[in-house]
This record gives structure tokens, sequence and C-alpha cells, in this order.
């Protein structure tokens, strides 16, 4: 745990009691405050006082007499699409709002830092699409290393739940833009920024404040180092506002979708073949193609955030590769779960978005596409590129008449259970062939999250094989 400093003997609000508010509710009592949690929810409450943590009633018209300051769960709306009435009240009130992410960085180097002989240091990602593999696979290459490395934030355990340091360990974190776009102190020694697509856009009142979000973790803090994806304008402009002049190498510019040039540190894809490249020189290079945990232009990008951070702190491009290599992926993203008779089952039920379901698409051939769901703001039209890998598409959801309807000239089955699209598909599965959950929409009308979705898929694929 990492205690909290700063409120000591102070009363401060927690709202939100899942794992994050527990977490950071216990991490304030650490620190020496007083935290009064409360929940909407009347489950979330009594698991926090079964927990033993002290209930606050936000309702009453007094509830925020004394309190220093609220920490907000990163799910509640603060702003966009309506502020959350408590949330609301502490604004009118001149309360400080926070979340437990602010208070991570205004605690994390609160501790023994000073016997440390190298410091620890933070490594924080975000993006639209990709930063829980980038996350996860710096962990896993650290690891294989054999450096002292801990995975927290969006994934992993909660930023305030890790153990406390030690000497030279590093911290790698995945932030979403919730968690971001709020915290009130955002300090990581390397940031990097995956990529933008059109994601969480009444959250944020449109995509610049969703890029806004995403920008603060670069523009509060100053990393001393910053990894940023260049295929899109939004990482474009991010660099420029970053580095000092071309051969700044404080900035390592990341792209799948074109060969970089430049003086500056340079990180590349093509092919299949990784590049990295400082004041103009070839330095190193890792061929991807025959890495099973990374299939795909996609997970090559992933490949090359994770490579560039690797180096800055200070892993040859050998070690890398070997990380690389025993990799095995992460569940729901681009995770082939069986292969038989010639035919490959690749579960990637994190693809919500149109972007990352298309990434899926481009990286296998022959597919038979289970795809439908909760669709998002923006339609389907930029699944266009991919579609030509499909060889049918077998579409669940409730709405799964209209989703077909909406997938053009692909050749589409309604099907509306995974247990009937699985079957479908894997009845007309030829060799070579791929049956791909990649469902480019959200979970919420069948399912509780994507984890959920992606486990019922390898469940009715284990159960026909």
């Amino acid at each position: 745990m990492i205690p909290v400093r700063g409120f000591e003997g102070a009363k401060i609000a927690v709202l939100g009691l899942g794992r994050s508010g527990l977490a950071t509710a216990k991490a304030l009592e650490a620190g020496g405050a007083e935290a009064l949690c409360w929940d909407d929810g009347a489950e979330a409450r009594a698991r926090a006082e079964a927990a033993g943590l002290t209930l606050h009633d936000l309702t009453r018209r007094e509830a925020f007499q004394g309190v220093a300051a609220l920490i907000t769960s990163p799910g509640i709306p603060h702003l966009y699409p309506t502020t959350n009435p408590h949330i609301a009240r502490a604004y009118a009130e001149g309360i400080p709002v926070d979340n437990d992410i602010g208070l991570f960085f205004a605690s994390f180097g609160a501790g023994d830092w000073i016997t440390f002989d190298e410091p620890p240091r933070v490594v924080a990602v975000t993006g639209s699409n990709g930063k829980s593999t980038t996350s996860a696979l710096i962990h896993h290459v650290l690891s294989e290393a054999g450096k002292p490395v801990q995975l927290a934030g969006n994934i992993g355990r909660g930023v305030l739940d890790i153990d406390p340091p030690v000497n030279g360990e590093i911290v790698v974190l995945e932030l979403s833009s919730y968690q971001t776009e709020l915290a009130r102190a955002l300090t990581p020694d390397v940031a990097v920024f995956t990529n933008l697509s059109p994601d969480h856009l009444d959250r944020h009142g449109g995509p610049g404040g969703y890029f806004a979000a995403k920008r603060r973790l670069f523009a509060e803090g100053g990393p001393d180092r910053a990894v940023i994806g260049v295929d899109e304008p939004e990482g474009l402009f991010l660099a420029g506002q970053l580095a000092e002049g071309p051969g700044d190498d404080r900035v390592i510019r990341v792209s799948v979708e074109q060969k970089l040039s430049g003086p500056g540190w340079l990180v590349f894809a093509r092919k299949g073949f990784l590049s990295e490249s400082r004041k103009g020189r070839q330095v190193g290079s890792i061929d991807l193609r025959d890495i099973k945990g990374l299939p795909g232009a996609h997970n090559h990008q992933n490949a090359c955030a994770a490579y560039a951070v690797c180096r800055t702190l200070g892993l040859s491009p050998k070690v890398i590769e070997a990380g690389f290599q025993s990799y095995p992926g992460l569940p729901h993203r681009s995770q082939i779960i069986a292969e038989k008779d010639g035919v490959t089952f690749v579960n990637d039920s994190k693809a919500t978005n149109v972007d990352a379901a298309l990434m899926a698409l481009l990286a296998f051939r022959n597919i038979r596409w289970i795809v439908g769901g909760l669709q998002k703001d923006g339609g389907l039209e930029g699944l266009s590129e991919g579609l030509g890998h499909v060889a049918k598409a077998y579409v669940i959801g409730r709405e799964a008449e209209a989703f077909a309807r909406d997938l053009g000239d692909v050749e589409a089955e309604v099907c509306t259970t995974m247990e009937t699209a699985v079957a479908r598909a894997m009845a007309e599965a030829q060799p070579g062939d791929t049956v791909l959950l990649a469902p480019a929409a959200a979970s919420f009308d069948q399912y509780d999250n994507f984890e959920k979705r992606g486990e019922d898929f390898m469940a009715c694929v284990k159960a026909a094989l």
C-alpha cells in the first residue's frame, strides 16, 4: 500500500467504493487521514462497512462540513455528460476534487527514497487502443530482464494498493482518460501516448475534450521522456508541443504507418520489422513477424512503444527481443485460444470500438467474424479497410439485425447469442480460417463487461471442440 500524504488529521470524503475507492480509503487512513466513505449503491456500502471503513452519507445537507477534499472514483462523471450531484456540491462549496491517480503521484515519492541508490521510477501509458498490451508488455520485458517492477492502474492492482517500491523499481501504470482528466498531480518519469480514436465522447464533451484528458499526462508534470505515437494528427501535435527541436531525444516518436526519418529518437515498424534510429542512424532492430503474442500491425505499434520505454530504462535490443518472444499476450486482446484442424480461434473481446476491431481484422485472413453488441457513436464505416479479410460475419447482440445491416456488403448471419455464433462459425470454417471475436461494440447489452463476453466466447469454443 502507498500511504496518502498531505492529509494527516483531515477528513476526506471518498465517493465510489469499487476496487479503487476501497484502496483509496485504506491508503488515506494509512497516511493518517479520516476516510469518510460513500457510494450510492447499497451493496458497495455494505462491502465497505464489512471492510471496517466509515460510511458517511453524502446526501445529507451538512455532509461536507469539515471535509478537506473529495476523492472520486474515475468512473463517476465530474463534468460531462452531467456532473454527479455529490461532486457538484463539492464544487459549489469550494472543496477540492481529486482521484486516486492524483493522490498516488502526490504521495509516491514520500517514502524512504533518501536511502535509495537508484530512485524508483513511474512509466505511465495512455491512449485509445493498445495501452493495456503496451503496459503489460513493458512489465513483462522488465520482469524477464530481472528488474523489480509492478503493474497497476487500469490493469492489475489499484495504484494505491501496490507495494512500497524498492531500490530501482519501475512502476508501470495503464491510465485511461477517466483517470488522467481529473488527477491534480501527474508526474511520471516516462509517459506514453499510443494513439487516439473516437471513444468516450459523451464523457469528455467531444473529441477535443477526450484528447485534452490524454494530453494532461504530458502537460501537467512534464515527464523526463515522452513516447508518442505519431500516426494520428493529435500525436503529431503532441510530439511537436513537447520537443524543443527535431533532435530533441526527450521525445521518442513511434509509428507503424510510415518510415520515420530525421535526427531525433525514432522507433517504427514496417512489414513486421521494428527499427530504432537515433541521430539519423539505425541502432537496433527486431523481427516481429513470428512473435505469437504480438500478431498484427496494432500489436507492432504496442511493441514499438514498449521497446522505446525499455530502451529509455537502459535495456539492450537483445534483452527486449527476448522478452517479446516470451510474451504470452493478454486475455481478450488478440488472444489465440485454440487451434484445431487448421482453424485458429482468436478472442479479441477488448475490441470494443471500430478502430480496435479494424486492427484485429487487418491482423488475420479468411476471418469468420463474430461481431456486434452495443454500437458506439460514429457507425461502422471505419471498418471498410479490413472487410476484405472477412469470409462471413456472425452477428450477436440484442440489436443484431440492425447491426448486420450496417455491415454493408459483408455476408452476415444474425445469430444474436454467442453460442449460436460460435456454432455457426465452426460449422462453416475451413482449414486456414480464423474464427475471430472482435465485436466493434460495447458488451453491456448482453454482458457486464468485455471480459465476461470473452469468457463466454472461450467457453463456447471449448465446449464445441
